[in-house]
């Protein structure tokens, strides 16, 4: 089996909230002023398919939120959104590998966020036959294109395929070429399902 785990709250947990706090103390731009500018639209769609430099798109979100920061400042606010890492899910990647099944991330991210996370949280990688990231493929979850290159990569056919996402739309899209799809709705969703499909939640012997 081939098993797709999406990376922000699924595998990492993760609060855009907090990327706006620390970008409101950085500037001493009032947060709710911020929080009514900033968009997960499209600048960051193309920043996720790679269609911006890293410096352009801190440039472009600064002016559209109309903020002042160093690179620097953004950077550290806009990694500021990772909490921790989900380590029952770590665990449950790592017990299907030894198993012989296929384990893959594929996400919508961007290289400054995949940089951090390989420093602060190396067991994502690690515990991951392959990471599918966005802005290395030039195209993104929901399109349909992105789905299809990871089976055609993998070599497995959809039903042979189970992905887990906490966006529905995301869901909603891999069920159309016959994948499998969890919508994770909470970090007791992934450890929930496996009590009951394949093997029991890995015990911390």
């Amino acid at each position: 089996m081939l098993y797709i785990f999406d990376l922000g709250n699924v595998i990492i947990d993760i609060d855009f909230k907090r990327m706006l706090a620390v970008w409101s103390n950085l500037s001493g731009t009032p947060l709710a002023t911020l929080t009514s500018k900033f968009s997960m639209r499209e600048l960051v769609e193309k920043h996720e398919r790679g269609q911006i430099s890293d410096t352009k798109f801190a440039e472009m979100m600064c002016d559209e939120m109309e903020v002042s920061l160093s690179f620097e400042q953004f950077v550290e606010g806009w990694n500021a959104i990772f909490i921790g890492v989900r380590q029952e899910v770590i665990e449950i990647m790592n017990r299907l590998r030894t198993q012989g099944h296929r384990v893959v991330v594929l996400s919508n991210t961007n290289r400054l966020h995949i940089d951090y996370c390989s420093v602060h949280y190396p067991e994502i990688a690690i515990s991951a036959d392959f990471l599918y990231l966005s802005h290395e493929l030039g195209m993104r979850k929901p399109n349909l294109d992105i789905f299809n290159y990871v089976l055609a990569a993998e070599g497995m056919a959809a039903d042979q395929t189970i992905f887990f996402d906490d966006l529905l739309e995301n869901v909603e899209a891999t069920k159309k070429p016959g994948i499998n799809a969890i919508h994770v709705t909470d970090r007791n969703v992934i450890p929930d399902y496996f009590k009951s499909h394949t093997f029991s939640h890995p015990s911390k012997n």
